[in-house]
């Protein structure tokens, strides 16, 4: 089993639509971590230094990069221990490379592009409704 642990800076909230503009890295990096909820294979976990302090303190990877670095290499991304990027959230690419699970988990949906249903939007990763209804989005399968 893999384990993904995603360590954030300090925010109000970790979906990226507070504030003014919404953050398409937090929406897709969230969207990503809510398609792993039910992986058995991939365990994946996200800490904001505002909600989870003691997870950066018990941590001496994290504690000793945030004293050497300072905040600024945040987020930082670990795969089973090891850290695989600092600064910036991993692309789909990244993640893909560490956890070949991950197309799986990704992959399920009750939509089906050909349909013209849902679709991924490329730019952020996360998969968005299509201006073009196909015949899984009637409203009642929470897909789109």
């Amino acid at each position: 089993m893999k384990k993904i642990e995603i360590f954030e800076t300090a925010m109000c909230c970790s979906t990226g639509v507070c504030g003014p503009s919404v953050d398409s890295e937090l929406l897709r990096i969230t969207n990503l971590m809510d398609s792993l909820k039910d992986n058995k294979e991939i365990k994946a976990f996200r800490y904001n230094l505002t909600s989870n302090p003691q997870v950066f303190v018990v941590n001496k990877t994290i504690l000793n990069l945030l004293q050497s670095k300072g905040n600024e290499i945040l987020p930082v991304t670990m795969v089973d221990g090891t850290v695989i990027k600092t600064g910036d959230y991993p692309t789909m690419s990244e993640f893909q490379a560490h956890c070949e699970t991950l197309d799986e988990a990704e992959s399920g949906s009750c939509c089906d592009t050909s349909e013209g249903c849902c679709v991924v939007d490329e730019e952020i990763g996360v998969k968005v409704e299509s201006k073009t209804k196909g015949p899984c989005c009637d409203g009642n399968t929470g897909c789109c």
